[in-house]
């Protein structure tokens, strides 16, 4: 049959599980609509795969056909495979666009972005969560020099567990800094149509209800009407802003500041030439509009930036695990940081598009946004570290860096 198969979601992750001699695929996606821990066997998993919009009917009979060794697999069998994936919402179709489509609308309406990942990734009682913050920042008990008035930090985004100690160092710097409006630059990892996702909601957690700074962000989505995403939704679930958040409320107190969430987007899906020159381009007056708040206010403002480095290893597409490809990734990752840290936003690029973003810098679109907005400074890397994850031979690096004028 010529009839083309619908395309698997886009926004799911997969982690390769053992169960005792079994191998299982976990599933897990950022909207909540499977349930947590949803594991498929490998055959379904290779089925998925194929699921690219381009496979038809007969391609996936093919596949199970293979699987089971030659047996025959009918049509109807692929379709309700098919079937049973709609249901399970995996699948890139019209029932799971109208639902997503209701939850959008839903968000829309709500004033307050509750968080997200409270029980989850971090305990959901004010105390508990308290605990466990004093508990990272006291992980680096002496923290570097830092002189001069510090204008901007990238810390990690990563689960708060797993990053402990770069974290500390990333915040154990914050001390006395009492800024009145933090800029926080986030990655939307499952960003779609726009170069950045901006929210008017202010942002509550377990700890209290950070404020939204509205007048700036209208500012922001006025100046970068034709590249920012249309709704806010990407910030229901995303974490890369939700973890700076809590550390900035534990540290600055929750009523002290205001917050201007921004949420970056893609550029290797939003750039058609991948260079500085065709992000100005097509960033150029969100970015202006950007400098222009930091300069204004320059005594008030904080930029707070979560990011991550590299992502190496089977998990993120490579072809053999992570452990073959850590020195050269962490060779890209410090000519990178030495870039950020002179502010040179050319060689930043440059670096990137001589690999082609082979090693998956997740954090390189804030990053970049960073360097074009952020009033002359001078970075310091505080700590940096590559993190492995057995179970699927990948891994994640993060950094810890201080900007100071």
């Amino acid at each position: 049959m010529t009839e083309k198969a619908p395309r698997l979601r886009r926004d799911l992750e997969f982690i390769t599980v053992q169960q005792g001699v079994r191998k299982m695929v976990i599933v897990r996606d950022q909207l909540g609509l499977i349930p947590e821990g949803k594991a498929v066997d490998l055959s379904v998993y290779r089925i998925l795969t194929l699921l690219d919009g381009t496979k038809t009917i007969r391609d996936l009979q093919m596949e199970l056909m293979r699987q089971r060794g030659g047996v025959l697999v009918g049509s109807e069998e692929v379709a309700s495979l098919l079937s049973d994936l709609d249901d399970s919402y995996l699948l890139d179709s019209e029932r799971y666009r109208k639902f997503k489509e209701q939850m959008i609308l839903k968000f829309a309406a709500e004033k307050i972005r509750p968080c997200f990942l409270c029980g989850r990734s971090y305990p959901n009682n004010a105390l508990e969560l308290k605990q466990t913050l004093d508990n990272i920042l006291a992980k680096q008990k002496t923290s570097k020099n830092v002189e001069g008035k510090i204008r901007a930090i990238v810390a990690p985004h990563i689960d708060l567990s797993t990053g402990a100690n770069v974290y500390a160092y990333a915040y154990g710097v914050l001390s006395g800094v009492r800024p009145c409006c933090v800029i926080v630059l986030g990655i939307g990892h499952h960003m779609t149509g726009g170069m950045f996702c901006l929210t008017e909601k202010d942002y509550a957690t377990p700890l209290g209800v950070v404020r939204n700074e509205t007048a700036a962000v209208d500012r922001l989505k006025r100046a970068g009407s034709s590249i920012i995403v249309a709704h806010d939704f990407e910030h229901r679930s995303e974490h890369s802003i939700e973890f700076q958040i809590l550390f900035l409320q534990h540290l600055l107190g929750t009523e002290t500041f205001t917050a201007v969430p921004i949420l970056c987007g893609s550029l290797m899906a939003n750039l058609t030439d991948y260079s500085r020159s065709a992000y100005l381009k097509k960033a150029g007056l969100f970015l202006n509009e950007l400098k222009n708040l930091l300069q204004e206010r320059e005594e008030e403002v904080l930029i707070v930036v979560g990011a991550d480095f590299s992502h190496i290893g089977p998990k993120f597409g490579h072809d053999r695990p992570a452990a073959y490809m850590e020195s050269t990734a962490e060779a890209h990752d410090k000519k990178l940081l030495d870039a950020l840290c002179e502010m040179d936003a050319d060689v930043f690029w440059e670096e990137s598009r001589k690999v082609e973003d082979r090693f998956n810098v997740c954090g390189f679109p804030a990053l970049a946004c960073l360097l074009e907005v952020l009033p002359s400074s001078k970075g310091t890397v505080l700590g940096y570290q590559m993190r492995h994850e057995a179970a699927t031979q990948s891994a994640v690096s993060f950094s810890a860096v201080v900007f100071t004028q």
